[in-house]
């Protein structure tokens, strides 16, 4: 009492002296990046209408803040992928627990990668939304095996250079499991890689600040263009998003649970807490420490706990795989860019291959789709309407990806033959 009473009067004054300048300023300050970019799309689309024939000239900042996300792109693949994959604590990660957890990783993102390109393709969001295609690269006229073939780098830097996303996803995976097979010497390898990941999100935050300008000012020369069928076509690609993301973890999710007996009403009772927290952060991050400790709470042994909880922040994002899916069919439709089967099976596996590891990025799905689009001929501007819309979609798909988290040591768990209680609370601390 007497502590809130001495404290009060400092801040009076001090309250009283600030002018409105200074607390609209404030105010401002509090608003989060996701919001700022909502502001800016609506705002976007208002000038579009109010003033077609200016928005087009507003096209400069889009592109500047596509060509910064481009030059960041061979760093954070580099980073995260050598990262993840030679990181992975040794060997023994690689073992049974590590298998099985690798398993349900794989078949959880393969599906929801599938889930997010099937619900393009019957719902086609992106039709009557124009965009103009970028010229064809020369993939396009690759047999598959060629194709294949061309995934296979003869040099990294030449790589890197031509921003050949495939070629550099291939290398830093074979490079970070040469990492881990010779261990302790691989160390300082490991250590630069966790320099490179850190000063990339840092060089990304930095870049985002110049993201809702360049959502105001491509929403503006989309809408000038497109009219009213670029609105229809991003509420269609909400509408889809959320159908697929909450379908996804009601019967992938939800399945797998049943199918491995895990007691499901117990673990929404567990999971609930760090469901709502990533909804409301949209940050698996924020949403860690609560999904750690539920996790225990549930009954998952600590060595089970230990080994797959990691490897799923990095290798198992479902909600951003789904995602990926979905954009990059929205934004081919919106083009009019025709994919030929082999093409599509390549970007498959480069989306399966470039969503692992890059869950701490702000806005890490548009770095991997930047990347992508340039490979395959894709317009970038499409990823300025993707992040006009992506306010909206960012809470499930976070939630998704949480929850993600949750079910997969439980999963493992019942898998190594791990029984939890029935009721609600543990009786005793986890197993063992």
């Amino acid at each position: 009492m007497s502590r809130s009473a001495d404290h009060h009067p400092t801040i009076e004054p001090e309250a009283s002296a600030v002018g409105p300048g200074a607390r609209a300023w404030r105010a401002l300050r509090r608003i989060s990046l996701a919001q700022w970019m909502l502001v800016a799309a609506v705002g976007g689309i208002a000038f579009g209408f109010a003033a077609p024939g200016i928005a087009p000239h507003l096209k400069i900042v889009s592109d500047i803040f596509l060509r910064l996300i481009r030059a960041i792109i061979a760093p954070v693949l580099f980073g995260v992928l050598v990262r993840a994959v030679g990181g992975m604590g040794g060997m023994r990660d690689l073992g049974r627990l590590g298998w099985k957890a690798l398993l349900f990783f794989e078949v959880a993102t393969t599906l929801a990668l599938l889930l997010g390109w099937f619900t393009a393709v019957i719902f086609r969001p992106g039709e009557g939304v124009t965009l103009a295609a970028t010229a064809t690269v020369a993939v396009h006229a690759l047999s598959f095996t060629e194709v294949l073939l061309n995934a296979f780098p003869t040099s990294i830097v030449d790589a890197m250079a031509r921003g050949d996303v495939l070629q550099i996803v291939v290398f830093c995976f074979l490079f970070g499991v040469a990492c881990l097979s010779v261990g302790e010497k691989a160390r300082p390898v490991l250590v630069l890689a966790e320099a490179v990941v850190a000063i990339a999100f840092r060089f990304t935050h930095l870049i985002m600040y110049l993201a809702p300008a360049a959502v105001f000012a491509a929403m503006a020369g989309t809408v000038a263009s497109g009219g009213v069928g670029v609105l229809v076509g991003l509420a269609r690609l909400f509408a889809a998003a959320w159908g697929a993301e909450l379908l996804f973890l009601f019967a992938v999710f939800g399945g797998s649970l049943v199918a491995f007996r895990v007691p499901l009403r117990r673990f929404v009772h567990f999971v609930r807490e760090p469901f709502l927290i990533a909804f409301a952060t949209t940050s698996s991050a924020a949403a860690l420490p609560q999904t750690l400790e539920n996790m225990e709470r549930f009954g998952v042994p600590n060595r089970i706990l230990g080994v797959v909880a990691p490897l799923s922040l990095s290798l198992n994002l479902c909600g951003s795989t789904l995602f990926l899916g979905l954009a990059t069919l929205f934004v081919a439709q919106a083009a009019n860019v025709h994919l030929s089967f082999d093409q599509q099976l390549l970007i498959l596996l480069t989306l399966k291959l470039t969503s692992k590891g890059v869950a701490g990025i702000p806005r890490a799905n548009f770095v991997v789709l930047t990347a992508l689009f340039q490979s395959f001929g894709l317009p970038l501007e499409g990823l300025g309407l993707l992040l006009g819309i992506d306010a909206l979609i960012d809470p499930i798909r976070t939630s998704v990806n949480v929850v993600g988290h949750c079910a997969a040591p439980a999963v493992v768990a019942r898998w190594e033959g791990v029984a939890f209680p029935s009721h609600r609370e543990p009786a005793a601390g986890p197993t063992p």
